[in-house]
């Protein structure tokens, strides 16, 4: 059984590193095609059926590059396809999905006080979410909406923040943004695999034989990849918070995810327009750090929402917290619902070592894991994971009293 977990792990690390490589090889070929397209230059000289022009230098030597809006008069010898990228990521992503979260679903997946479902029946909705995305996604592109490029994203929009809304209705917060983010990816892959390459290779076949390519399947392919151009932030964002609790875990999550989405339009919007030499919207980043600082409010669960009173998440001594007059009772939550999982021989089964190396059976342990106990398990729900153990709300306020008291003990 111990073998079994640490293969189990390794395995787990193997495909987390996969999906990172071929994640940076797709954002980065991705990124670079946009910034190219939008600073490409007419100039009169340009060979027949030529849209623009770059010159680039780089690794010490001067590129010149040509676009052609539809195709070029004849066929090249050697073509460079882009999009294995795109299919690894989503399958090393799509790996990493079944490894952690379908093979672990009691403890990732499923929050039974959010719905109260087994693994089989949460996993059969997660499929068939990412697959309802696509479908949904794409007859909207091949609608009569679809002509309208910014009225389509308006619309995908209010989709995908229903989406969010949805998830946090079905799984775990850190389940649902990490499938908010695969929904989104999803779509995003299925764009290339789906629409982009197939459109291109119909380009290619034209110019084999001699026709003259439409240049409608360069334009529907360009579409859904200025959807992917803006969708790629949020991706990341999502992706990477399940390493910070306070984005995932508070009431107010799926209005966290509906603002990241629009994080991600306005930081793009900065880079499109300054790649396209059309000057250097500054509003973007004012507009884009409102909408970071109303997060972070929102993660916090602010008086004005719920009555609940802020601190200061700092580091006090641990005299402070051990001296604290909430501790005993802290010490004994802390023992009866983290400890089976955070001790040097956990007793939750399949865990066989504590999480991050995180111990909690002493006062000293406990003391010095104040803040990330505050904030993993008062300030937001990330932990237990799925609410395994059944912390109470008046547990988590004692969490929170006990680490608010104890600061504002240190600041008097």
């Amino acid at each position: 059984m111990y073998e079994y977990a640490i293969a189990w792990e390794w395995l787990a690390f193997a495909a987390r590193w996969f999906h990172v490589i071929t994640a940076i090889a797709w954002i980065g070929s991705s990124f670079y095609f946009i910034a190219l397209d939008l600073g490409l230059v007419k100039r009169p000289h340009l060979p027949p059926g030529a849209y623009g022009e770059e010159w680039q230098v780089h690794g010490g030597g001067f590129y010149h590059i040509q676009k052609y809006l539809v195709a070029p008069a004849q066929m090249p010898e050697h073509l460079t396809w882009f999009k294995y990228e795109s299919y690894f990521t989503w399958i090393s992503g799509f790996l990493m999905l079944c490894i952690v979260y379908y093979g672990g679903a009691d403890l990732f997946l499923i929050d039974r006080h959010v719905l109260d479902i087994g693994p089989p029946v949460a996993i059969l909705i997660s499929l068939a979410s990412l697959a309802f995305g696509w479908l949904v996604y794409d007859l909207l592109c091949k609608s009569p909406l679809g002509r309208n490029t910014w009225g389509l994203m308006a619309v995908l929009y209010v989709v995908l923040v229903f989406i969010a809304w949805g998830y946090t209705q079905l799984f775990t917060g850190r389940a649902a943004f990490l499938h908010l983010g695969a929904f989104t990816a999803t779509i995003m892959s299925a764009n290339v695999f789906m629409i982009i390459i197939p459109n291109q290779k119909i380009v290619v076949a034209d110019l084999i034989a001699g026709r003259t390519p439409d240049p409608k399947y360069g334009q529907v392919a360009k579409q859904r990849s200025l959807h992917n151009n803006y969708l790629t932030l949020p991706v990341i964002f999502f992706m990477l918070s399940n390493h910070y609790p306070l984005s995932f875990g508070t009431q107010f999550n799926w209005v966290i995810a509906a603002l990241v989405f629009l994080m991600g339009v306005t930081i793009r919007h900065w880079f499109n327009t300054t790649h396209a030499r059309k000057g250097r919207p500054t509003w973007t980043w004012i507009v884009t750090t409102i909408l970071f600082i109303l997060i972070m409010w929102l993660s916090t669960v602010p008086k004005q929402l719920t009555g609940e009173t802020g601190a200061a998440a700092v580091a006090p001594a641990f005299q402070q917290f051990a001296g604290n007059p909430h501790f005993p009772a802290v010490k004994q939550l802390v023992s009866t619902r983290c400890s089976m999982c955070h001790a040097a021989e956990p007793a939750y089964e399949g865990v066989v070592r504590p999480p991050k190396g995180v111990m909690l059976e002493n006062d000293a342990e406990i003391a010095a894991r104040a803040r990330e106990i505050y904030i993993q398990a008062g300030r937001s729900h990330a932990m237990p994971p799925g609410n395994v153990t059944d912390i109470t709300p008046d547990e988590r306020r004692l969490l929170v009293a006990w680490f608010e008291s104890a600061v504002e003990g240190k600041k008097q």
